[in-house]
């Protein structure tokens, strides 16, 4: 297979100064220029207009909840949402002919950003075994191919099914439904690569792996802090939010190894003083942290507030346990490991103390600058000792806030799409269809790929998504799809997953949001869930991409039919033809859902309950809080090498390149760069400028990671501390790099050196060579290669 041509130009690549403000003004005219040029003035003034709107359809993008009904603008969306819905809503087509005019391996050599402006896929394809292009295949064909290799596994546990967070409510619960049916819960989505480890840590320490906040608890919080996070970029609609509660009051601690300009200064479009003054400033304290030196920050930060005094003594008594374990824990605080482990100063962390001590309503935010590290489930479990020390859970304007990064992927853990489902879920689901469903856990995303890789499971169907981008160590990832018999994919436009075949291959083209979606009882609307736990209806205003197109629902239910026949007597026929009939099933199966369709019938929805929010109570296995004391750990990186976290650019969505800009950052017409601290460039001998290819050290097998030719961009980052962007990024993060409990792959701590351009395979190869050769003599008696990142 050719190699994609994804390298930096070095003719257009260009570097200028970061901005210290999220403009919301340039942000509003690069979105709507860049509607435009894909749907034209009437359909981008279509979608726009209707785009989070209670009588309108839920963004596509992250899943920020929306403002109650009577309070949204008429503009109620961010750049980066107008950019989602121009990508969906553009009128370029990829045809059958298309298809036919492009191998494989023609599209393979393309890059991410070519491959997404080819435009939305109108009719099902097919690579047959064998073939070099895909064809056109009817539905009906299609459905049958994939129940005929379904069919011929020994097991069912041989199918893998995975799940992005764009599908809906409704479709997310038919899956799981025929997935159960057929007799497996390998069900790996998305979340296992990004709040797997919120899930966790939330789940053993309140009961519920949800956050505990309303977006009214930010309005009136008194103190937020955001840690790991960049909303300027992932989550733009939460800077209008955070605007309000600074107008209000509130102050801001802003936790992060970069200094980002969504979290110093904001202005708002819809503000005159956002278009012609100087904006909202926004964090009043910003801690440069190094990377994975969040764990001990937050322990010292606890030992100042006990060493204070500073505690509701109230609720801990009455709503926690394991307290005292905790207090004698972080007393003990080395403080020069700290200094040393955070790269911050004593002064810095006591101000930041001094800023919780202070304030009686705080709301801690985090993303994926927490869960994606060793020790995340940990650090997010400290992180909920600080809020149950000073009693800031069901309190108004305080709580825990992780901030979800796709649209739908909290509402599809909800209904059911997860490998390791509570068995009263499964208990509601056999006593709601008759038949009993597998307990045994199964795959998640990680396992997935391991299964895959090892020939213990042949089948991979995608529900959504780009998985082969999406997860960790691209290139073992790639060889894994392969070796499968057959790979199916649910999408709206092409991506690297289908060009990555088993050996039979089928995209199964989808409407989306934007569509609307009419079946044999009439016009469908279906359902999503934001990050915090607030549930509502998202109806299509355009007429589908295709005639040819089918729901999410409609290609389930299809396969689930072709598949399953009568067995278990479900009405697949009846809930593809009136949505209303799988919501009636939510309302008997899914835990706080009952009388659903009522529910989501009124503007704006309702919300989940949520014990620790709603009434201070959790569904613990003490019903209490639970206080967790975790040993301070610290990633100690070999000199001459530097620690890298992978992250967004400001022009895409997740494994969606819009385009080549990263304004806020500088970075203008390329993505191969890597930012470093500028003493960290000179200590290594480069220069500002210098291309270099990126290699991962991982000592734990023998494989060769390389990520080729980026340019160095000095930053103000920490010493010792890189960044770069994913996907080019994901093949140096290694599959077996995960975080303990949650299996979350190590994104944000990838070890990392540097070599000059196009030399990086043979030196690393050279590396194990080495190594090979050192132990051959003591073979009889070696063990297992160590970690080569010691955790003290």
């Amino acid at each position: 297979m050719a190699r994609r041509s994804d390298h930096v130009d070095e003719t257009k690549l260009d570097v200028h100064a970061p901005k210290d403000a999220a403009a919301g003004v340039t942000g509003v005219r690069v979105a709507l220029q860049r509607a435009v040029s894909h749907m034209g003035v009437k359909r981008s003034a279509k979608t726009l207009l209707k785009l989070n709107q209670a009588d309108g359809f839920d963004c596509m993008s992250c899943a920020w909840p929306d403002p109650d009904p009577e309070n949204r603008h008429t503009a109620e969306f961010c750049e980066n949402g107008a950019k989602a819905v121009a990508e969906e809503a553009t009128r370029t087509r990829a045809t059958p002919a298309f298809f036919a005019q492009h191998s494989i391996a023609d599209l393979a050599a393309r890059d991410e950003y070519w491959l997404g402006q080819q435009g939305r896929i109108t009719h099902p394809m097919v690579k047959r075994s064998g073939s070099t292009h895909y064809e056109e295949i009817s539905w009906d064909g299609a459905f049958a191919l994939i129940a005929d290799r379904l069919h011929a596994l020994d097991s069912p546990d041989e199918a893998i099914f995975y799940t992005s967070g764009r599908a809906s409510n409704e479709a997310a619960f038919i899956y799981q439904l025929f997935i159960r049916a057929f007799g497996t819960n390998n069900l790996p989505d998305c979340s296992n690569m990004c709040h797997e480890s919120t899930s966790v840590a939330l789940g053993e320490s309140i009961g519920i792996g949800k956050g505990s906040v309303s977006l009214r608890d930010i309005y009136d919080a008194k103190l937020i802090v955001i840690a790991g996070q960049n909303p300027g970029t992932n989550h733009p609609r939460m800077l209008s939010a955070l605007e309000t509660a600074k107008l209000r009051g509130a102050k801001i601690i802003s936790i992060n190894p970069l200094r980002e300009a969504g979290l110093v200064n904001f202005r708002n479009p819809q503000k005159p003083r956002g278009v012609i003054g100087k904006g909202t400033d926004l964090s009043d304290l910003h801690l440069p942290i190094k990377l994975n030196g969040d764990l001990a920050l937050f322990q010292a930060i606890g030992s100042l507030l006990v060493e204070w005094d500073a505690l509701d003594h109230d609720f801990l008594a009455a709503h926690t346990t394991g307290f005292e374990a905790w207090a004698e824990h972080v007393r003990a605080v080395d403080w020069d490991f700290v200094v040393e482990t955070t790269g911050l100063t004593r002064e810095q962390i006591t101000e930041a103390a001094t800023m919780l001590r202070d304030s009686d309503a705080t709301i801690y935010c985090w993303a994926m600058g927490l869960t994606q590290h060793r020790n995340s489930v940990a650090t997010i479990k400290e992180v909920v000792n600080l809020a149950f020390a000073r009693g800031d859970i069901g309190k108004r304007g305080a709580g825990l806030c992780p901030v979800r990064g796709h649209s739908n992927v909290q509402g599809d853990r909800t209904m059911g799409i997860w490998e390791q489902v509570p068995e009263k879920f499964l208990d509601a689901l056999q006593a709601e269809f008759g038949f009993d469903p597998p307990r045994e856990h199964g795959f998640d995303t990680v396992d997935s790929v391991r299964a895959l890789r090892d020939g213990k499971a042949h089948v991979f169907i995608g529900l959504g998504g780009n998985f082969v981008q999406a997860a960790p160590d691209t290139e073992v990832t790639t060889d894994a799809l392969q070796r499968a018999r057959m790979t199916v994919h649910v999408s709206t436009k092409i991506n690297r997953s289908h060009l990555t075949c088993g050996d039979v291959a089928l995209i199964l083209p989808t409407k989306g949001r934007t569509e609307k979606d009419i079946q044999a009882s009439g016009e469908q609307y279906v359902t999503v869930e934001d990050s915090m736990s607030s549930v509502h209806a998202s109806r299509g205003v355009l007429e589908p991409a295709s005639a040819e197109l089918r729901s999410e629902v409609g290609i389930i239910a299809g396969i689930a039919k072709a598949t399953l026949g009568e067995r278990h007597a479900i009405a697949w026929d009846a809930m593809r033809d009136d949505y209303g009939v799988i919501r009636d099933h939510i309302s008997r199966v899914v835990p706080g859902c009952e009388g659903y369709s009522d529910l989501v019938d009124r503007p704006g929805g309702f919300v989940l309950a949520h014990p620790p929010r709603d009434s201070r109570t959790f569904p613990t296995k003490s019903g209490l809080g639970e206080m967790v004391v975790s040993p301070i750990e610290a990633l100690h990186v070999p000199a001459g090498r530097l620690l890298l976290q992978t992250l967004r650019s400001h022009d895409q969505f997740n494994t969606t390149i819009y385009g080549l800009s990263d304004r806020y950052r500088g970075i203008e017409d390329g993505r191969r760069v890597v930012f470093l601290h500028p003493d960290d460039i000179a200590d290594l001998g480069y220069a500002d400028g210098d291309f270099v290819d990126l290699v991962a050290h991982w000592d734990q097998d023998e494989i060769t990671r390389v990520a080729e030719r980026f340019r160095i961009v000095a930053y103000d980052t920490p010493r010792g501390s890189a960044a770069a962007y994913y996907p080019e990024t994901n093949p140096l993060v290694p599959l077996d790099s995960t975080a303990i409990a949650s299996n979350t792959p190590t994104s944000k701590s990838v070890v990392i050196s540097f070599t000059p351009p196009g030399t990086a395979r043979g030196e690393a190869r050279r590396a194990h060579e080495t190594q090979a050769d050192v132990g051959a003599d003591d073979h009889h008696k070696a063990e297992p290669a160590p970690d080569p990142v010691q955790i003290s």
